[in-house]
Parts: C-alpha cells; sequence; structure tokens
C-alpha cells in the first residue's frame, strides 16, 4: 500500500523521464542523486548541529554569569551576618558628606546696587565697589547710636597696642624649621634669578619682623651691616649668607624703632558676641548672618568682634587678611581638629566685614592697591622705589579708596570659590590697608567669619564643638582672652 503510494509521487516529480526512458532499479536511482542530494543533507545536518552547538555555549555562559551574580548578591546580604569572620578595618578619621554649600553673592558689575532686608521693616542699598576682589558697600549698617555703644564697650574693656615694636622668637622658628640659608634664599627669591632684590628682603622683613622698611631703610642697613659689598642693591647667596636670622632686629634695635616704621600702628580690643553679651553686639552678629546668607553656625563659631582706633598718624599698611593654604598649613580656628603638628599656622577668613564707627576728618581711608587689575603680579608692587604697599606715602596710587563714614559697613571675600560651593584658593586682590590718618581718629570694628577651606577640618571642628556646647563660645571658639594672642595675628 506504502510502495503504491510512494511510485506516483516520483513519477509525479519527474514526468519527461518515465515517459522517455525505461525504469530504473531503486539502486542506480539513488546513486545518480548521490551527489547532489546527500551532499546536501550532510550539510544542513551539520549545519544544524553547529548552530545547536552555538547556542547552547551562550545559553552556558548566560547561565554562569546569572549564578555567579545571584551568589555575590546572597554573599553581600549574608555579610552583616558573617561579618566577624572577616572584619574590615575602620577608616582613621571620619569622612563627613558635603551638607553645606557656601552662598557667594554676586556682584554683577561695579556700581551694580541690590536691595538688602537686614532688619525688619528697614531696607539697605548694597553696591558693587569691585569685582576683584568682591567687594559691597552698605551706607547706614549701624545706626550712630550702635555705634557710640560699641566704642563706649571697646573703651571700658580697654585697648592694647595692635603690635610690638619688634618682635622675637625668630631664631627659635628658624631652628625648628631647619631651614639652611641656602634654603631660605630660594625661598625669598621669587623671580629665581640667583638675586635678591630690594623688594624680596622688604616682604620678607615686613612679614617676619613687622617692621616697615622702606627701600632707603634697607640700604641704610646693608651698609651698617657691610652685605651689599659692590652696592649694586643686589644680594646674591654669598652676601645673604652674612646676615644672620636676628640681624635685621640687632640693627634695628640699635638705631631704634618708631611706631610710624611699624606694620601697623593703631590699639584695639575683642568683643564677645554670644549669649549674654551686650544686645548691640548679638544685633550686629545676626546682621551679619543675614547680609553673609551663610549658616549662623559658622558666623556663631568665627572670632569675636574687633573694635581698632587710629590715632593720628596712625595706619595700616596694605596686607592680607587671610593666608594662602598650603598641606603643611593649618587653619588658626581648627588646628584642635586639624589632629597634626604643622609649623606653620594662618587665620582663615573667608569673609572680611569693616564697620566704620566714626567719620574720619582727614585721611584714613581703606585702599585696595590692585582691586580690578587685569593681572597680580607681587614682584610690580614695588617698582622704582614706589611701593604701593605702603599706605603712608602711596595711597593716593591704590586703584579704590573708601572713605570712612560713620554707621557705613564694607564687606569682601578673601577666598574665591572652589567651583563645588566651598572654600577655593586665596584671592590675592583683597590686599588692603588703612591710609594713615591725617587728622582726628580714626574707629572701626572688625567682622571676620572663619571657614577652613579643608571641609574635613571644618566638619570636625564643628563637630568637637557641639560635643562641648558647655564652653560655647568661650571655649573651643576663637576667645582672645584665653587662647594665644597669635590667634588674631593679621598677615
Amino acid at each position: 500500500m506504502n510502495a503504491q503510494q510512494d511510485a506516483p509521487d516520483v513519477e509525479d516529480s519527474s514526468p519527461s523521464q518515465s515517459a522517455t526512458s525505461p525504469l530504473r532499479p531503486p539502486c542506480e536511482r539513488l546513486s545518480c542523486h548521490k551527489s547532489s542530494v546527500c551532499s546536501r543533507s550532510y550539510f544542513v545536518v551539520v549545519m544544524v548541529f553547529f548552530h545547536v552547538y552555538i547556542i547552547n555555549v551562550i545559553a552556558l555562559l548566560f547561565y554562569v554569569h546569572y549564578s555567579s551574580g545571584q551568589e555575590d548578591a546572597s554573599r553581600s546580604r549574608d555579610a552583616p551576618a558573617t561579618n566577624h569572620q572577616c572584619p574590615e578595618r575602620p577608616p582613621s578619621k571620619p569622612e563627613f558628606l558635603r551638607e553645606v554649600s557656601l552662598t557667594r553673592i554676586e556682584g554683577i558689575r561695579v556700581g551694580h546696587v541690590q536691595r538688602v532686608s537686614l532688619i525688619p521693616g528697614t531696607v539697605h542699598e548694597m553696591r558693587t565697589l569691585s569685582l576683584k576682589p568682591l567687594l559691597f558697600e552698605i551706607p547706614g549698617f549701624l545706626s550712630a547710636d550702635e555705634c557710640r555703644v560699641v566704642m563706649q564697650l571697646a573703651q571700658l574693656k580697654g585697648l592694647m597696642e595692635s603690635q610690638l615694636m619688634v618682635q622675637d622668637g625668630q631664631e627659635e622658628l628658624a631652628k625648628e624649621l631647619n631651614l639652611s640659608p641656602e634654603e631660605i634664599f630660594n625661598l625669598l627669591d621669587i623671580n629665581q634669578d640667583g638675586q635678591l632684590q630690594l623688594h624680596e628682603i622688604l616682604t620678607h622683613s615686613r612679614v617676619r619682623d613687622g617692621i616697615w622698611l622702606t627701600p632707603e631703610n634697607l640700604r641704610e642697613i646693608y651698609a651698617g651691616l657691610k652685605a651689599d659689598k659692590d652696592g649694586n642693591d643686589l644680594l646674591s647667596l654669598e652676601e645673604f649668607k652674612l646676615l644672620s636670622n636676628d640681624a635685621f632686629q640687632r640693627f634695628l634695635l640699635q638705631r631704634g624703632v618708631k611706631r610710624s616704621q611699624l606694620v601697623r600702628n593703631s590699639r584695639h580690643t575683642w568683643l564677645y558676641q554670644g549669649k549674654g553679651a551686650h544686645q548691640v553686639l548679638q544685633d550686629i552678629k545676626a546682621r551679619v548672618t543675614r547680609l553673609t546668607r551663610l549658616p549662623p553656625t559658622l558666623v556663631d563659631l568665627s572670632e569675636p568682634l574687633q573694635v581698632v582706633r587710629y590715632e593720628e598718624g596712625g595706619h595700616y599698611h596694605a596686607h592680607h587678611d587671610s593666608g594662602p593654604v598650603y598641606p603643611e598649613t593649618a587653619c588658626t580656628h581648627t588646628r584642635l581638629a586639624a589632629n597634626t603638628s604643622t609649623p606653620f599656622e594662618t587665620s582663615c577668613r573667608y569673609i572680611t566685614v569693616l564697620f566704620y564707627l566714626n567719620s574720619v576728618e582727614g585721611g584714613g581711608e581703606t585702599a585696595f592697591p590692585v582691586a580690578d587689575n587685569r593681572t597680580y603680579d607681587e614682584v610690580s608692587l614695588i617698582q622704582n622705589d614706589v611701593d604701593l604697599l605702603d599706605t603712608r606715602r602711596n595711597c593716593d596710587r591704590s586703584n579704590l579708596r573708601v572713605k570712612p563714614t560713620k554707621g557705613t559697613a564694607v564687606f569682601w571675600y578673601n577666598y574665591l570659590s572652589d567651583g563645588r560651593g566651598w572654600v577655593g584658593e586665596q584671592d590675592e586682590y583683597a590686599l588692603h590697608g588703612g591710609c594713615v590718618v591725617t587728622l582726628g581718629t580714626k574707629w572701626v570694628a572688625n567682622k571676620w567669619i572663619n571657614i577652613d577651606p579643608d571641609y574635613q577640618r571644618q566638619a570636625r571642628y564643628q563637630q568637637l564643638v557641639s560635643q562641648h556646647p558647655e564652653e560655647d563660645d568661650d571655649g573651643l571658639t576663637l576667645n582672645p582672652d584665653i587662647q594665644s594672642p597669635t590667634i588674631h595675628q593679621d598677615l
């Protein structure tokens, strides 16, 4: 039955062949198609097996990958239960997540006026004075009564000399740092030309000794110490070695130092602004917090209010309120939390708020020598015996001068932003000084906001203070009556 049904199928598939040729045996029919049909069937079978093999391999890889992922997940879920078997070493210092972003007021352009609400029911105008540094002026920040109260409180507490005549201890510091004369020479040689020019020595002496020497004074010292043998105002390394670390001090003590030759000629005191302080002082701190738009905690943990009086002839040569922070430098206010010993400390003052407590009859302007300059070059500050840092001689050469008017406040940023909402590099354009008072007396107050550019150190410091709430501003914060007098040293 099946054979009969198969025969017509073969015939239908090749009708012409069955009609013209006799039927061949079955074996012969198969052999005639062996080269085409069998080889094609073999190829199909091989390809089928090959694809099945590839599919199996891929499936196996997926299985292995999925199985290993499941094991890792189960291992991570079981980690807390088996943590006693493989404990991890805890970090030496806790890392704090960045939770605070510092608000930074935009200056827009020079002369731009913004309206700010600092006192309920009162609107103040804030004008942009410069963009480098970012500097603002707020007339009427303090009332006449508030200015009077602050001056009276300062007088009641008593004012001290802002600077000693000649500072000691430089020899011990040099020994502690263990610097050779060659290393000191290279540090002072700003342009690395192998010779020390007058301005390079002057900068070093002013910072180290606190004495404001002019180029003429320096030439006199060279002659007295027989340091500059060829008289070209340049010191080679061999000539520099003739000057010991305290040679300047010994010479100046012998010839005498006038108050006008100091970097700063004034008297000052510090007024506590925490709980229990006079209401005017607390109000000023709250107003500063609203002005700067910073978290109140940062303002509370900053330095107290400094009140300064300049008599006639008083001055403060150009300087920076804050210094650059390097890996080997610690901020003064967070040194307890730094947990490291560093040979250098600096006052990390993110913002300066300066209040004029009276209107000065003559002189006393606040000068910004390089405000809004295109570039900042320390070497060019002293050229051809013209010293832009000298506020007794060259205040009129400063790019910007602010006249002291009672109740007016000016504030500026001493640091740039790091672009991520925190403190960045020092703003060198924030160089400023107090011009000499030519007539009358000048009263000012300073409120500095201390923030460490190292966020971790600042966070550890705030955590440390929060663990001692009973000490508040009297203990771990910057209180000059308890801590060392160098804490509030102006750079």
